[in-house]
């Protein structure tokens, strides 16, 4: 798998995950949580696609956020595998996207951006 420059991240980011951004080499991204029980469940979330996935981030747990790290440990770098996990975390931690959903929206609690 080959490397994507810091650069390119940043311009995908913008058009396609816009809450993400790239910091010190890793996409990152901070979710704000109600509560220690919600930031439990996220962690969980995003450790079950990763290890779907066969990537491992570096999570950082605090009473109401939860922060992610990407970045690819065989190329030391930035990869496609990166933008990936994070559109599949994020897709997955906003989803139900909206009312008009057959779910309805997510529970007022759940994240606070």
């Amino acid at each position: 798998m080959s490397r994507i420059s810091e650069e390119e991240a940043r311009r995908r980011l913008s058009a396609e995950l816009p809450s993400w951004g790239v910091q010190d080499g890793e996409l990152h991204r901070q979710y704000r949580t109600a509560n220690w029980r919600v930031t439990q469940f996220v962690a969980n979330a995003i450790g079950f696609l990763a290890e779907a996935a066969n990537h491992h981030p570096r999570l950082v747990l605090n009473y109401r956020s939860v922060d992610i790290f990407l970045h690819t440990h065989d190329v030391g770098g930035l990869t496609e595998k990166d933008l990936a996990l994070a559109q599949q975390v994020e897709e997955t931690l906003n989803w139900p996207p909206d009312e008009g959903d057959v779910f309805g929206s997510p529970p007022k609690y759940w994240l606070r951006d």
